[in-house]
């Protein structure tokens, strides 16, 4: 039997984003707004083997590091992720997401029929039912919203 070994290049400065939800990595990326047209390195593992979850993804990102309300955007999708601030090839700052109990201003309520969606300027907020898997209830209207329709808003 022969052993293969997956090499990925480590990064100077940055971020990488370890134990994202399987399959959610490219979801991660849209959140942060990353369309690879940048010239910035960014690598994308997707179902890596992971024995405390059984499959996790991976996001690198050369030269940027998340502000608070990035890392509350992951935490929605992949709250279990960990982030790693890179400086000069080493880990820094290690640290889990935590997803708040209350969201505030993140997403929007998904029923139309909420104050939120209307002219009226109201900040959304929600409070988390349930972390995995992601339900959010509306402070205003009580909406329960899932994690696909979170996923829909960015």
């Amino acid at each position: 039997m022969t052993e293969t070994t997956l090499r990925v290049s480590k990064i100077k400065n940055g971020t990488v984003i370890d134990h994202i939800t399987g399959g959610h990595a490219l979801d991660v990326a849209k959140i942060l707004g990353i369309t690879g047209k940048k010239r910035k390195v960014i690598t994308i593992a997707i179902n890596v083997p992971s024995g405390r979850f059984g499959f996790k993804d991976i996001l690198k990102i050369e030269g940027r590091e998340l502000n608070p309300e990035e890392v509350d955007k992951i935490a929605l999708l992949a709250p279990h992720a960990t982030i790693n601030i890179i400086r000069n090839y080493q880990v820094v700052e290690k640290k889990r997401v935590k997803l708040p109990q209350v969201i505030h201003n993140i997403v929007k309520c998904a029923n139309p029929a909420c104050i939120t969606n209307t002219d009226e300027p109201v900040e959304s907020k929600f409070y988390v039912e349930n972390e995995d898997p992601l339900r959010l209830k509306c402070h205003y209207c009580g909406y329960i919203m899932e994690k696909q329709e979170v996923l829909q808003q960015f």
